[in-house]
């Protein structure tokens, strides 16, 4: 062919493999090649005719992927901005390849921004954004040219493959994506964990630049309402999630009513006698169709329908009811019963819920309460009045997940606490890392100069637990010793455990 001539050698690959893909499947294909230079490219859509004794096709220029547009960086963050997205993925479509996608976009939509503004100002939430659009850029390893990394709003980015490329390697780069945004970040005595969900879609042979966009903004969508997980990855014929979380709505009501809602008790152990000291109470949902969901689904679709406020209620109540029909051998375990952010502005909550302890004839001095971080940096002045309220009632407090958000020296000194919890995704890779070792120790040192306890969640080892005691951790929670267990096990375990 006389194209094949005025190729450069990878050009002349390119079209080799794209005539090779005509020949063997009659379908229309396409391939691109430089157009000399960093002056553009050239894309070349090819066709058989007169009954396969013919190959035609077209030629037509794409935007230069070196252009002004394709070039323009984000002010802030130093990435690629939504005008060069935009672009580039009009020139990856404009040079797509028959038989695979010209590109795989993943939308990925970083969290807590907003709070973290509120607690620590503005500077520290530029600088933590900073921080994750380096991160992202450095995993991608965006050139601009196979991959590329984008700003689009606010802390949401654009993460860009490049022909041969394919919706699986877009969900194993999703993954690893979700995995680094969850590492610590440190930002002065602040310990910030941000949360990502993430959207992935493979373009289409109908897709526009538009189109794509909004599609994988549908699959964000999806990721953020969703319960399975932080990542939604759209593949032809997907089904949507949005009609089992409806169903799981209404299911809801019915299960606080026919008692499907359950609680299991997870062990907390001295890290220095392995002794059981206490328990956790968890939820669980034994639904008659999906079987077994964890707390964090029962809670998301209490909060979508407008059940939060009954559903905390519930498992308080169940559970410090449990828990005071326990055995003597069980009277020496504490037992920890979560707070949410709603019950902290529920009016009145404190008095209630000690009045419900009291009733219980649970001993209030053997109870602990805990809250999540988010749960506090939502108000925090109510958050402190809350607390002191629970403690003057002879309840301890806990701070819960500690390290997944907003953590801050300056708001726990200011709280009244008796535990800090440091959440597994700190502990689970302190073997390996040494970064977030010297996260962890600095978290177990600043919690013993207020006088707090430090239970270390989702120990799953035993090497990670010679960590936690090297440094001097008080309790810990997780696999090692139990998966969350009903009180008929949790009997026998301490029976065991002497």
């Amino acid at each position: 062919m006389e194209l094949f001539r005025k190729l450069d050698p990878d050009g002349r690959k390119a079209a080799r493999g794209a005539v090779d893909r005509l020949l063997a499947t009659g379908e229309a294909t396409a391939f691109a090649h430089s157009d000399g230079g960093n002056e553009g490219r050239l894309a070349h859509h090819l066709r058989v005719e007169d009954g396969g004794r013919s190959v035609v096709g077209r030629t037509e220029s794409i935007l230069p992927l070196d252009g002004p547009e394709a070039q323009a960086r984000d002010p802030l963050t130093g990435v690629r901005d939504a005008r060069s997205a935009r672009a580039w993925i009009s020139a990856q479509l404009k040079a797509g390849a028959g038989g695979q996608p010209a590109t795989v976009l993943l939308l990925l939509a970083v969290s807590r921004f907003d709070a973290i503004n509120a607690a620590f100002g503005r500077s520290t939430g530029d600088a933590v954004l900073q921080a994750a659009a380096r991160r992202i850029e450095r995993l991608v390893d965006g050139d601009g040219r196979r991959r590329l990394v984008a700003r689009m709003a606010g802390a949401e980015f654009a993460v860009l493959l490049a022909a041969p490329t394919s919706i699986s390697e877009g969900r194993f780069l999703a993954g690893q994506l979700i995995e680094a945004i969850g590492r610590p970040f440190m930002s002065g005595d602040h310990v910030i964990t941000l949360g990502s969900r993430v959207g992935v879609v493979a373009s289409e042979p109908e897709d526009d630049a538009a189109s794509l966009l909004r599609r994988a903004s549908g699959a964000l969508a999806e990721a953020k309402a969703a319960d399975s997980g932080p990542l939604k990855v759209l593949d032809a014929g997907a089904a949507s999630e949005t009609a089992l979380g409806d169903q799981l709505e209404i299911d809801l009501r019915r299960a606080l009513d026919q008692e499907e809602i359950e609680i299991r008790f997870q062990p907390q152990v001295s890290v220095s006698t392995r002794r059981i000291a206490g328990v956790e109470a968890l939820a669980r949902w034994q639904h008659p169709r999906f079987g077994e969901l964890g707390a964090v689904t029962l809670f998301n679709v209490a909060e979508r329908s407008d059940y939060l406020a009954q559903l905390s209620d519930h498992v308080q109540r169940k559970a410090i009811a449990e828990a005071a029909a326990w055995p003597e051998a069980l009277h020496g375990l504490r037992l920890s019963v979560n707070i949410t952010a709603a019950d902290i502005v529920r009016p009145g909550f404190a008095s209630q819920f000690v009045e419900l302890v009291r009733q219980s004839g649970f001993a209030p001095g053997r109870l602990t309460v805990e809250v999540t971080e988010s749960g506090l940096i939502e108000d925090l002045s109510a958050a402190g009045n809350l607390l002191a309220g629970l403690r003057e009632g002879g309840l301890r407090v806990a701070i819960d997940d500690f390290g997944t958000g907003y953590s801050s020296l300056a708001y726990l000194k200011a709280l009244p606490l008796d535990y800090l919890k440091i959440d597994k995704r700190l502990c689970e890779d302190i073997t390996g890392s040494v970064r977030d070792q010297v996260v962890v120790r600095s978290v177990i040192d600043m919690a013993r100069s207020l006088g707090l306890e430090v239970i270390a969640e989702g120990v799953e080892t035993e090497e990670q637990l010679a960590l936690l005691a090297r440094e001097g951790c008080t309790l810990f929670q997780g696999f090692l010793c139990s998966e969350p267990i009903d009180s008929a096990a949790l009997i026998a375990l301490v029976t065991d455990n002497g």
